[in-house]
């Protein structure tokens, strides 16, 4: 999938018919025979200059240096939202199964979740690496291929499957800031997608691919719930408490040490911490489409949990809040 939208320069393109269908001046007959380079001349001795080199597309730009993305995607509340989107993205038929069959998350999970979080630190926060990460991830997924449970071909980098992977941050992002923070003002949330709009051309996924306003969104995001959405393999296997999760292997030394010999007692009420937050961060509609249950009992524990974190994280040291790569482009920013 190519960049987003492309800059072009003024004028009438060496290669391309000019405008109203006029030729452009690659396609004009030279009467005497020598287009070509500067020097060269044409009819009645008038030098023909050589075509104009075509521009080179700009590079995607990531969300601005204090905007609200810089708030939100390295701030640890993040890690508590981001299992909803990864979750709302494999319940699609065909990006579940391109999970299911191309992912390393049932052998590898701690190195893939390392991986996946810095991706989308860099997004964000990478500045010129930006743009290099969303072509590697487009190359890492162009031969991902297969069928879906439906028996339908898929290809990770259909635009329809590659779109709704960046779609859900946007909601998941809104529905878990209104609870672990405030929830956003008008003009927040028109900031908060236009820029995430720039993380979608980041990703190289064109302007036509992605809702252009917060009113073009809704109506296209109610329509994948309603006719896409379903509890697949991959979501029942993550929201599972039995699934098997090996030992944590990131992270400081001493404390994978420490937690090795306790994690067959540990391992399953962290699969149930995880699924409480991934089914609750979850944006409702969201969590009914896939059908997924929540009750009211949990709902309360949720917004308990909810005001402890609001109270709490605003307080930390910029060390303790930020994720690594957001606090040093953050520094690198206010210096």
């Amino acid at each position: 999938m190519s960049t987003g939208r492309e800059v072009t320069t003024t004028g009438t393109p060496a290669d391309t018919p000019g405008p109203a269908g006029i030729p452009g001046p690659a396609d004009a007959p030279d009467p005497a025979g020598t287009t070509g380079p500067s020097g060269t001349t044409g009819p009645s001795g008038v030098p023909v200059p050589a075509p104009a080199p075509r521009a080179a597309p700009a590079e995607p730009a990531p969300p601005p240096g204090g905007g609200d993305q810089w708030s939100v995607a390295g701030d640890v509340r993040a890690l508590l939202m981001l299992p909803a989107a990864l979750t709302m993205q494999v319940a699609h038929p065909a990006i579940g199964a391109g999970v299911d069959e191309h992912s390393v998350f049932r052998t590898d999970p701690w190195g893939r979740g390392e991986r996946s979080l810095r991706s989308v630190q860099l997004w964000v926060y990478g500045g010129a690496d930006a743009a290099a990460e969303g072509r590697r991830l487009r190359a890492l997924h162009r031969d991902i291929q297969g069928t879906d449970a439906h028996g339908r071909r898929y290809h990770a980098l259909t635009p329809a499957y590659y779109s709704w992977v960046h779609a859900t941050g946007y909601p998941v992002y809104r529905h878990g800031l209104a609870l672990l923070h405030r929830p956003l003002t008008e003009a927040q949330d028109r900031r908060l997608y236009a820029e995430w709009l720039q993380v979608g051309r980041i990703l190289g996924i064109h302007d036509r691919d992605m809702p252009q306003t917060v009113e073009e969104f809704w109506p296209y995001y109610r329509r994948v719930l309603a006719e896409e959405l379903e509890a697949t393999a991959v979501v029942r296997e993550l929201l599972d408490p039995d699934a098997p999760v090996p030992a944590p292997d990131r992270g400081p030394l001493l404390l994978r040490i420490a937690l090795r010999p306790l994690w067959p007692l540990l391992r399953r009420p962290f699969q149930r911490i995880r699924a409480f937050l991934t089914v609750g961060l979850m944006p409702p509609d969201a969590r009914a489409a896939i059908g997924l249950e929540w009750t009211p009992e949990q709902e309360r524990r949720l917004r308990r949990l909810a005001r402890v974190v609001r109270a709490v994280v605003p307080v930390l040291p910029e060390r303790l809040r930020y994720l690594s790569l957001a606090r040093r482009a953050r520094q690198a920013a206010r210096r």
